[in-house]
């Protein structure tokens, strides 16, 4: 399907910027909006935001591929909008995604290009079911994040990117991530380790194997910072092979393969970055409504140009989600923390929330699909 036949399926998702529901078209009382749900461009000044209130305040996290299940989205359709999505996504994606969500088969919904619309989409539906239960959390929100494909659910959410568009470009992503996966035998590797455990060092020791193998250019490097000691290697199968054959003497507890396709946020994916690079200029971005932090730094988006160079890097650089949390949960001493609420399958960020901040994760709840 074209980028042109796409953003004619747009226009009905369009619509729902301007019934000030949720994530599409965020109600934000600081800025000024016109009758067609856009921000007036007139001159008057903008009035001055109010801080709120860190306990009273919100945080959304937007889980990641990996945390798909079978079944998820049952229940889902009497919640907003979610029906009118999971249309627009049978379009845009040219394949019954409801129907592979709550019926499988599970080889199917594993596959890099069917879970990330998936997971994009689910959690985007567990928008539309706190919205429902808790308007005020929505209401409160001041900060989002999403772990690699979550991104893109984030920010729909704060209203940088339309729907229909984003979800194209999620496509776009995850056929590139395949293609970039199938050139080379490779995977991630999640390890949790011991303090004396030296990763980076590790992942030189890996890539040397390679070399004595008569590997040309292994790649071995940290994918994910998760928590403290928990990380995520991914590189060439052989890199792998040797991390968990020596996993005791690399100061290893605990190691899984994890049942991706690639080597995800490492350079095997270059190949992957100019189609969504492409795409991302195709598609309309605007500065985020609210902070949304990206995984390539944990720094929050400041412009549509960042947006765009951030998502395309994301591809090959690590996704710092413990320094992410660090950015979004830093305060001053007894000062409170927001209610976080992860939305869409899975409880991962919740288990990592719990792992980097303890006290964060006090105020933690789950939004299921």
């Amino acid at each position: 399907m074209n980028l042109s036949v796409t953003l004619r399926c747009c226009s009905k998702v369009r619509l729902f910027r301007n019934k000030a529901t949720v994530y599409l078209c965020r109600k934000l009382s600081d800025v000024p909006i016109s009758s067609d749900g856009t921000q007036s461009s007139s001159g008057e000044e903008k009035p001055k935001k109010t801080r709120r209130v860190p306990g009273s305040a919100s945080v959304l996290l937007f889980p990641g591929q990996g945390s798909q299940f079978v079944g998820m989205g049952k229940g889902m359709l009497k919640y907003g909008n979610v029906k009118e999505m999971f249309a627009v996504a049978q379009k845009v994606l040219g394949y019954d995604l409801l129907s592979l969500c709550l019926n499988g088969p599970e080889k199917d919904l594993m596959k890099t290009v069917h879970c990330q619309p998936a997971v994009f989409v689910c959690s985007l539906a567990a928008v539309e079911r706190l919205n429902h239960e808790n308007p005020a959390a929505i209401e409160s929100c001041v900060a989002a994040a999403g772990f690699s494909v979550g991104e893109f659910a984030a920010l729909v959410f704060s209203g940088a990117m339309n729907f229909a568009e984003a979800l194209f470009a999620v496509k776009v992503r995850a056929e590139a991530m395949q293609k970039a996966s199938d050139q080379v035998p490779s995977g991630m590797l999640s390890v949790i380790g011991r303090p004396q455990a030296n990763y980076k060092y590790t992942c030189v020791q890996a890539r040397e194997h390679c070399l004595s193998l008569g590997i040309q250019e292994p790649v071995c490097a940290i994918a994910n910072y998760l928590f403290p000691d928990g990380r995520v290697i991914a590189g060439h199968k052989e890199a792998l092979d040797f991390l968990q054959s020596h996993s005791r003497e690399l100061k290893f507890m605990r190691t899984r393969l994890l049942p991706v396709s690639g080597a995800f946020h490492t350079a095997l994916m270059e190949p992957a970055v100019e189609p969504l690079r492409d795409v991302l200029r195709q598609i309309e971005v605007r500065r985020p409504e609210i902070s949304v932090h990206s995984n390539v730094d944990g720094k929050r988006y400041m412009h549509d140009k960042h947006v765009r160079n951030q998502l395309a890097k994301q591809l090959v650089s690590p996704v710092k989600w413990e320094q992410t949390l660090h950015e979004i949960y830093e305060r001053s001493q007894g000062q409170e923390f927001p209610h976080t609420y992860e939305v869409g399958p899975g409880r991962h960020l919740g288990s990592t929330l719990q792992k980097c901040n303890m006290k964060a994760f006090k105020n933690y709840t789950h939004v299921d699909v």
